[in-house]
């Protein structure tokens, strides 16, 4: 059972519903530790106070916010628990909206929220088959260590979820990493639609979608363990430069349906158009070739 992050309550209105928050998600990542690499020595970071150079335990440690060089203000864990804000003991529910309309850049990590008892189970009921019905999602705002933040409560399984969001001001504009201006045909287009086409699925569940760089580290830590070679390792291929970009749709898509299987169904990648060529004009007897006009050096005119 994953421990209590956070107790409060939702508010709804002037519904209440107690609520544990704990975390709805697992990291399995492979963590190390520094060591000294002479005599595999534990390399330790220990924390040291900078006017008595000496070191300090987690007790002798508390917040503070730098005014200037020399003056430092003491903020304590019960003042920021004490915050006059409504968000600082509920998760204050703020509007409904559509979830297609929250951009999910601004979505961040993802929390479940248990009914607090059983006095909260209605309450709770409540609102998740409201969320379920409408078809809709939450926004609210709280406030967890030191600061108030927002948040989406949407319905997984049941169950009530919060993702933490950031604000409006923390996406910076990505107007700067653009690219250049480039012209596309409708073929190519259609091209990118077909590979599309091809790579579709209705899950996220399969062998593509397994932590293989977590596993080739397992590997290596147990085959170094038992004293064993280590495990070899293919060189992954750089990836080409496209010249052709509609060689590099067709092959793609091939790829795709081989790895899936022929039967799958796909749409053709569209081939381009061949314009017809002009033949040229039959010169008439008699008639003597004009001499190039010179330009003009005005520019012509747009059509409109």
């Amino acid at each position: 059972m994953p421990r209590t992050i956070w107790s409060g309550a939702i508010s709804f209105g002037l519904v209440t519903v107690p609520i544990n928050v704990v975390s709805a998600t697992e990291d399995h990542s492979v963590r190390f530790h520094q060591y000294h690499l002479q005599d595999m020595g534990r390399v330790r970071v220990r924390k040291f106070c900078e006017v008595e150079d000496r070191e300090v335990t987690g007790s002798e440690i508390g917040k503070g916010y730098q005014l200037t060089r020399e003056q430092v203000v003491p903020i304590t864990d019960e003042e920021l628990s004490n915050l006059p804000l409504p968000t600082a003991k509920a998760i204050e529910i703020e509007a409904f909206v559509p979830f297609a309309s929250v951009d999910p850049i601004r979505i961040g990590e993802g929390y479940y929220l248990q009914p607090a008892g059983q006095v909260a189970a209605k309450p709770y009921k409540l609102l998740l088959q409201a969320l379920a019905r409408s078809a809709k999602v939450a926004v609210a705002k709280y406030a967890w260590s030191g600061r108030e933040r927002l948040g989406l409560l949407r319905v997984r399984e049941d169950v009530i979820v919060l993702h933490a969001m950031r604000w409006p001001d923390e996406i910076r504009d990505p107007a700067e990493l653009l690219p250049p201006p480039v012209e596309l045909s409708d073929d190519e287009i259609d091209g990118a639609l077909a590979l599309m086409d091809t790579m579709a699925r209705e899950d996220l569940e399969g062998e593509e979608f397994r932590d293989t760089y977590t596993e080739a580290l397992q590997e290596i830590i147990e085959a170094k363990r038992e004293h064993r070679e280590l495990p070899d390792v293919p060189e992954p291929a750089a990836p080409e430069r496209v010249v052709d970009l509609m060689a590099a749709l067709q092959e793609s898509v091939q790829k795709a349906k081989a790895s899936r299987g022929e039967d799958a169904e796909v749409h053709d990648l569209p081939k381009p158009k061949k314009t017809a060529r002009k033949a040229p004009a039959k010169k008439q007897p008699g008639t003597r070739k004009q001499p190039a006009a010179k330009p003009s050096g005005r520019k012509p005119q747009r059509s409109a």
